[in-house]
């Protein structure tokens, strides 16, 4: 599928097709280009390429072909411009900020984040002279009440890990641009598939994409797509600091994302049907997760999602005891701090994911320490069930 490719093709569809030129080889699959440099036919056309007067490849750090049909095709996904591709999901998140913030500004953020980027706003961006304020995810009141001149950035996980929080997007959007500030949403937890905020008024979308646009746990990668012209510093930091994607990660990541469409909704089936069994038994004090109508903000996901996602925050009576009761007599789930994989995950937040925050930060972000954190893969609903009630049985 070339560049001027029909822009009426649906999402399945560019998800197996987009991004992808062949070479003279006529190859019927992407191919790898494991280079680190390219070869020029004289020193004119290196220096054309090196200046920017000719495009083309110049080192891997920032112009691999393999990369690049990633990136095209995750943009196309999301209906942006354009998307660059680095190492790590934290690595996004760093760059952009490293592109778009100076020592004083500030960014206002969901208290309900990874306990990664509450580290990197903190402690590592703190150390730039970055302030960051943190609000409850659906209060926009506390949103803009949290915002001062010196704000330039607006950061929000939706749905929320682990406890599927859902905020108002196109509402925030429009909060961020009265302020003269961006707003940056991480999709990694439902993707393009399911949300695309971009549509709804976000100025850049961000994705580690080593959960669902994997889907199978092989590979460490993040992105970050946007409107082009605004893209152009953040090009720069990847450039130049060196958070790059390696080509075979973009390989691997091109053969997930042909097959999105249809695991995320196995997922949503799964994880839904999960969430209404959980729901209904005694061990359990509350299921976190916005497909269920018990959820309070249902009817939001409902208007702005095409799905619930695959990530369930699990209350079990009892405390950590019974929280590590369920996770220690799996003999099925996979006891990790990963997501986004065929494979059913499932670990406890506040000793793992959420670890490094204080006892303060984990209560504000209602992460307690009866929750378990279960993101549901594509086994058969029946073994996960038996599997979960193993656990549940030794709590009596």
């Amino acid at each position: 599928m070339h560049d001027d490719h029909d822009d009426t093709f649906a999402l399945d569809t560019l998800a197996i097709r987009a991004g992808h030129d062949r070479t003279h080889e006529q190859e019927h699959g992407e191919p790898i280009f494991p280079t680190s440099s390219f070869v020029y036919g004289s020193a004119a056309e290196a220096a054309r390429k090196f200046s920017g007067e000719e495009p083309g490849n110049i080192y891997s750090r920032f112009t691999n072909p393999t990369v690049r049909t990633f990136e095209q095709r995750l943009a196309a996904l999301e209906g942006g411009e354009q998307c660059v591709a680095t190492s790590s999901g934290m690595a996004a998140i760093l760059a952009t900020a490293l592109a778009f913030l100076q020592a004083g500004d500030e960014i206002v953020a969901s208290r309900s984040l990874f306990g990664s980027t509450v580290s990197l706003f903190d402690k590592y961006l703190g150390k730039l002279g970055i302030v960051t304020r943190y609000v409850e995810l659906g209060d926009l009141d506390a949103w803009q009440a949290a915002i001062t001149p010196k704000t330039r950035l607006l950061f929000a996980e939706t749905p929320s890990n682990p406890l599927s929080e859902v905020v108002d997007i196109a509402a925030l959007a429009d909060l961020a641009h009265r302020h003269d500030a961006w707003l940056a949403i991480d999709n990694c937890f439902l993707t393009p598939v399911l949300q695309r905020p971009l549509d709804l008024g976000a100025d850049l979308v961000i994705h580690s994409a080593t959960k669902y646009l994997d889907g199978q746990g092989r590979a460490i990668g993040g992105a970050v797509v946007g409107p082009e012209e605004m893209l152009k510093e953040l090009v720069g930091v990847v450039r130049t600091c060196g958070p790059c994607m390696s080509p075979f990660n973009a390989w691997i990541f091109l053969k997930g994302l042909e097959t999105l469409g249809l695991r995320m909704k196995a997922h949503c089936e799964n994880t839904l049907a999960l969430a209404q069994w959980l729901e209904a038994q005694p061990e359990i004090a509350r299921v976190h997760y916005s497909g269920l109508e018990s959820h309070p903000q249902h009817t939001l996901a409902t208007q702005q999602q095409h799905g619930f996602g695959a990530v369930l925050g699990v209350e079990v009576k009892g405390g950590r005891d019974g929280a590590w009761a369920l996770i220690d007599h799996s003999r099925l789930m996979s006891i990790t701090g990963n997501l986004g994989d065929v494979k059913t995950t499932v670990t406890h937040p506040a000793t793992t994911t959420h670890a490094r925050l204080s006892d303060e930060q984990k209560a504000a972000a209602g992460i307690s320490e009866g929750l378990v954190r279960i993101a549901v893969g594509l086994e058969a609903l029946d073994d996960l069930k038996r599997d979960i009630r193993r656990g549940l049985d030794t709590l009596g």
